[in-house]
């Protein structure tokens, strides 16, 4: 690992594919959106200061010394791994919290690019590749928030062990060492799984997910995520979490739609349907032109990691952790059967 120095100049904010799309974005909006492209180029500098900001910042896998005392990078480990998730991210080291500022300012600057490439496309059809390539480049990054929150949420499970802990631990600081790293350079199954659950809209139909488990397969899902959830042994919160993944609603609501079902005498549901039972709209993660929204996907997560940690607090049935959790920890502690974590 390379320490960051003032000397030197931090890496590229974008990847070879993210640059050709952002800057081929900017040439179409400097002549039909002048306004709009000198927007996003002063939002690019600001990206780019705090990029090197974080670049800047020593690193976290070398000691640091402050008050008289030194913090190794194991004891930075030790750290994370007592945290209980009170306290947010004011238990994080400053190099953490920058890089998690990066990579929202990111996300923000992704999505400008994509409301301007689609206000584009209004008048001039032949931008429509740039407004959804752009769209799969925001999906990564927020994946990328989304493995981050994920490990953040292990560090905080009561029942996970410590050395998977630890190895969530080392992982993080991996992460926040390198603000430009993203979901495929050190977890690919997960960017898989998300790619493919961001293109299926639930059915619900009975409820038993079998159409959008096929549905998942027909979006090329990665084969191990679907077997880690179909193999021999597998647990019942194992299911039930990977139920809440297929229809994107936390096992409590998939029980209270069930009860209403058969109270009601009804043998498929709708998302209008669910949608009224359940007192809040049924978000879709794609529309009808396959167009994806990763926000809606991101929402999702959140609701089923908050639905978890209530779980643990309030001793109630269902499962402890997201569906996304259970593979991560099988990832941690099995790294060498599959090549999905960065050494």
């Amino acid at each position: 690992m390379l320490h960051a120095s003032p000397n030197r100049s931090a890496p590229e904010l974008f990847d070879a594919a993210e640059a050709a799309l952002v800057s081929d974005t900017m040439v179409a909006l400097s002549t039909h959106q002048p306004a709009d492209a000198a927007l996003l180029s002063s939002q690019i500098q600001q990206l780019q200061v705090l990029n090197q900001t974080v670049f800047d910042s020593p690193s976290l896998s070398a000691p640091q010394t402050l008050g008289g005392v030194t913090r190794s990078p194991q004891g930075l480990v030790m750290h994370l791994t007592r945290t209980d998730g009170l306290t947010g991210d004011l238990d994080l080291p400053i190099k953490a919290t920058l890089q998690r500022t990066f990579l929202l300012a990111k996300i923000q600057l992704l999505r400008g690019f994509v409301i301007a490439a689609e206000a584009l496309c209004r008048d001039h059809d032949e931008f429509a590749p740039l407004a959804e390539g752009l769209r799969e480049e925001l999906a990564q990054s927020i994946y990328t928030q989304m493995a981050e929150d994920l490990l953040l949420a292990l560090l905080r499970k009561p029942k996970v062990p410590i050395p998977t802990k630890r190895r969530a631990a080392r992982q993080l600081i991996q992460i926040w060492d390198n603000a430009t790293v993203e979901i495929d350079d050190f977890c690919p199954l997960l960017e898989s799984a998300w790619h493919a659950r961001n293109r299926v809209n639930p059915g619900l139909g009975c409820l038993l997910g079998t159409t959008e488990y096929f549905r998942l397969v027909a979006e090329d899902c990665s084969d191990d995520f679907l077997d880690f959830f179909a193999r021999d042994g597998v647990s019942e919160e194992e299911n039930q979490a990977f139920a809440e993944f297929l229809f994107g609603l936390t096992w409590d609501e998939l029980e209270n739609l069930r009860a209403e079902m058969k109270l009601q005498g009804i043998e498929a549901a709708d998302a209008q349907w669910a949608a009224k039972v359940l007192g809040r709209v049924i978000e879709h993660d794609c529309d009808d032109r396959h167009t994806i929204d990763p926000i809606a996907l991101y929402r999702s997560y959140t609701r089923r990691q908050i639905a978890a940690d209530y779980r643990i607090l309030a001793g109630t049935k269902g499962p402890r952790r997201t569906a996304e959790a259970y593979l991560m920890i099988y990832l941690l502690n099995n790294e060498s059967d599959l090549a999905t974590i960065v050494s």
